[in-house]
């Protein structure tokens, strides 16, 4: 019995590819909520978070079963079910929400800079908040990675193969991604409302008015060339 065959590698190519367009929020999320600790944690931090994104994708595969029972409704609203999952990604969603949106209001009113005494003061408390926030947003992030990676096939190691191979190549985006972000605040106010807007497509999903994540992609990349060709703009001039 052939232990690759075509339609498995075409499986596997598939299946990674979309986990890593579905890991992009998570990983823009992770290069924001590390931003504010010193530059040598930033890298531990981010590590950390991609590592347990892939634990608990797995631990959710290796428990499918009960994942797959927490979509089934709790109660109706008139002819509409809430589930448990409703639940979670409404509380992504206001967390996202409330989490970008107070970071471009302090970014673009306050603008304030810490001292180096105040930030080796809350170097501990950012570390620790920022691994929280990791934590719970790889978790809303994880289940509808799972579900659909699921969704497309049933076969357990290509999946958990193709999380891996994603989570392996996200992490080496994720220094170049973390320093582009700290090296121009413009590209960290698109990234800061490409969050705002996944936590406003996640809570819409949770009250069953879903909204396609391809308007968003594609607003972002061509927001991002843009800032892109401005920043090379500013340089040259």
């Amino acid at each position: 019995m052939d232990i690759l065959t075509y339609d498995i590698f075409f499986s596997l190519l598939t299946l990674t590819f979309l986990e890593i367009v579905l890991g992009i929020d998570n990983l823009i999320f992770i290069a924001l909520a590390v931003a504010k600790l010193p530059p040598k944690d930033r890298k531990f931090a981010r590590t950390l978070g991609l590592s347990l994104a892939l634990i608990i994708r797995i631990l959710m595969l290796l428990t499918l079963s009960w994942v797959m029972s927490l979509t089934d409704p709790l109660f109706y609203v008139g002819e509409v079910g809430f589930s448990f999952k409703n639940f979670l990604l409404i509380l992504g969603g206001l967390f996202l929400i409330g989490k970008s949106g107070i970071e471009i209001f302090n970014d673009v009113f306050f603008g304030v800079h810490e001292t180096k005494e105040e930030k080796k003061m809350n170097a501990a408390k950012n570390m620790i908040a920022a691994i929280l926030q990791i934590i719970l947003i790889d978790f809303v992030f994880s289940f509808d990675s799972v579900i659909t990676a699921v969704g497309m096939t049933n076969n357990i190691p290509v999946i958990v193969t193709a999380i891996v191979i994603s989570m392996i190549l996200m992490l080496v985006a994720s220094d170049k991604i973390s320093y582009f972000l700290h090296t121009y605040p413009s590209l960290k106010i698109v990234a800061l409302a490409f969050i705002f807007m996944i936590g406003v497509i996640l809570l819409a999903d949770g009250i069953h008015m879903p909204i396609s994540k391809g308007y968003l992609y594609f607003a972002l990349f061509f927001t991002i060339t843009i800032e892109s060709l401005n920043i090379i703009a500013r340089k040259r001039h």
